[in-house]
């Protein structure tokens, strides 16, 4: 998984890189620790049995733990799925829909076109270690994301609209903006709340980083190990609109697919719930009895192009080889059926998706063509691979495909902290292909375009794309979107510029996929797939 802000100065990227959970690295939001090991058995299975409303909620999460845990900078998925249910922002969003609702603040604000948000805080909010959430909490959040000297993911996701956020009294606030921006209201999940008393200490943000976490939320962390699980407990001073319905809980780390898969299979499962669960596995978890659902969402292989090295400074050379890949034979052979060839840079969920002009349906006689035009013959490339386990078998589609038109190709499949590495030290290379889950932090093409694109933003300095005419052009008109308060007009902006980037076809999903999650009914209910890494246990219970 991509741990990255938008903006992170090049003198900066290798302490945000290790801060966010994958140090020189990055496939994607939906791998960002594929290399971690699950850690030893025995200490997987700490955490307590216990029976009846007492007995412990275990489940297994597809990725690390051991990525930050620091909510400001985190894009880890096991962090990300854990802070949701240990912090609160002033609004947190349901999982699918990420429609806002009130958390910390008691009410959403009435008018989300406005430039002035005003919020009292839940009266007898408490943090896990007693002390009350106040005013001075939430400022202290927000001016560490909005700070111009500090590097934050969250930056990212606030400093192009959010102004300054000002204490009123010691329990209301007011979000002052600088220009209209409804879609921040379900941007403020991404600003979880923490204690200024703890974490304002000298190194508590690096503590915060390796796992300290105490929030105001629903259940409060009790013991973490890297590499093995972190369990938690139900907070009993909670007093917030999501209660918590498992006494405790056990996430345990486990990246290999079989004893993932494994631990939630059979008369002995020991654990109720996993998510990341192989295509290979849907039919045998199904006939011991569980529930095997997916969420259809961002999810998705890339292709990325050093637009430096000839010839993919060619537009033609780069659209050629989308047009020459088989992605229906790739759903149909890697991914079983649970995905889709991209129509657009978004998925065809997303509220704000358009099918773009361009479109790289199967067409090898077009790929020829595009390649000649181009001059291009005798071409060889590497591509340089994630090797999480579904882009490694979409490759050899892509291999074969290539070949078809004449293009010499050789796959290299490295572990993510390799690839990148060599994406942060400046290395040559050709293309890379790779994985992204932007969902992770929310659905509006705002922040999902911002992420992959802008004059400063790490994945344009791997392209070494941004300072291309056709790149300036597009980040203005991605930052008149920004601006644009009309909802209606706002989206075809977002979707006509769009339109450029898949023409241009710089870095550019191939297909997009499911994520599956797996669980026995007879024990939860009031489960839903997520269509981005990790799992949501705020509304579920016991059967």
């Amino acid at each position: 998984m991509r741990d990255v802000t938008h903006d992170v100065p090049a003198l900066h990227r290798r302490s945000f890189l290790k801060y966010t959970g994958a140090l020189g690295a990055a496939a994607a939001v939906s791998a960002s620790l594929s290399a971690c090991s699950s850690g030893p058995e025995s200490t997987n299975d700490t955490g307590g049995g216990g029976d009846g409303a007492n007995r412990t909620l275990t489940a297994v999460i597809g990725y690390g733990n051991d990525g930050s845990w620091d909510p400001t900078q985190t894009a880890s998925a096991f962090c990300m799925a854990a802070n949701n249910h240990i912090y609160e922002g002033l609004l947190d969003t349901d999982p699918i829909s990420r429609e806002p609702y009130a958390a910390l603040a008691t009410e959403v604000p009435k008018d989300p076109s406005g430039t002035s948000w005003k919020f009292a805080l839940r009266t007898g909010a408490r943090f896990h270690d007693g002390e009350p959430v106040t005013a001075d909490d939430v400022v202290f959040v927000f001016e560490r994301i909005l700070d111009p000297d500090t590097q934050t993911l969250a930056k990212g996701f606030f400093a192009s609209w959010l102004k300054e956020v000002r204490k009123i009294d010691a329990r209301n606030v007011e979000l002052v903006l600088k220009f209209p921006f409804p879609d921040g209201l379900s941007r403020l999940t991404l600003a979880k709340i923490m204690p200024r008393h703890v974490f304002s200490k000298p190194g508590a943000w690096d503590d915060a980083i390796k796992g300290k976490a105490i929030g105001s939320g629903p259940y409060r962390q009790t013991a973490h190990h890297p590499k093995s699980n972190t369990t938690f407990e139900a907070f009993d001073g909670y007093n917030g609109p999501r209660k918590p319905a498992f006494r405790k809980m056990n996430w345990l780390t486990i990246v290999d697919a079989a004893p993932r898969v494994a631990k939630i299979s059979g008369s002995s499962a020991g654990a109720q719930i996993a998510d990341n669960i192989p295509y290979a596995n849907i039919g045998q978890l199904e006939g011991g009895g569980l529930t095997v659902a997916g969420g259809a969402g961002m999810n998705n292989l890339f292709l990325m192009f050093n637009t430096k090295h000839k010839p993919f400074d060619d537009v033609r050379v780069r659209q050629a080889l989308h047009y020459a890949i088989d992605t229906g034979k790739m759903v149909e052979v890697a991914l079983k059926g649970h995905g889709k060839p991209s129509s657009s840079f978004l998925d065809e969920s997303n509220p704000s998706y358009r099918r773009a002009k361009t479109v790289y349906d199967y067409d090898p006689d077009k790929a020829k063509a595009l390649l000649r035009a181009a001059g291009v013959k005798g071409l060889s490339i590497e591509i340089l691979a994630v090797n999480v386990s579904w882009i490694v078998d979409c490759l050899p589609t892509i291999k074969a495909s290539w070949d078809a038109i004449g293009v010499r190709t050789t796959l290299s499949p490295q572990e993510t902290t390799a690839v990148f590495t060599k994406m942060d030290q400046k290395q040559d290379y050709q293309v890379v292909a790779a994985a992204s889950n932007p969902n992770q932090f929310g659905l509006d093409a705002d922040l999902i375009m911002h992420y992959n694109y802008g004059p400063e933003n790490l994945w344009m300095q791997y392209t070494r794309w941004a300072g291309d005419p056709v790149a300036k052009a597009l980040f203005k008109d991605m930052d008149r979107a920004t601006r644009e308060p009309d909802t209606a007009k706002k989206k075809a902006m977002v979707q006509d510029y769009i339109d450029v980037v898949a023409e241009q076809a710089v870095l550019y999903p191939v297909v997009h996929n499911e994520l599956m999650t797996a669980w026995d009914p007879k024990r939860l209910s009031g489960i839903r797939a997520q269509p981005y890494p990790g799992i949501n246990l705020l509304q579920a219970k016991w059967a």
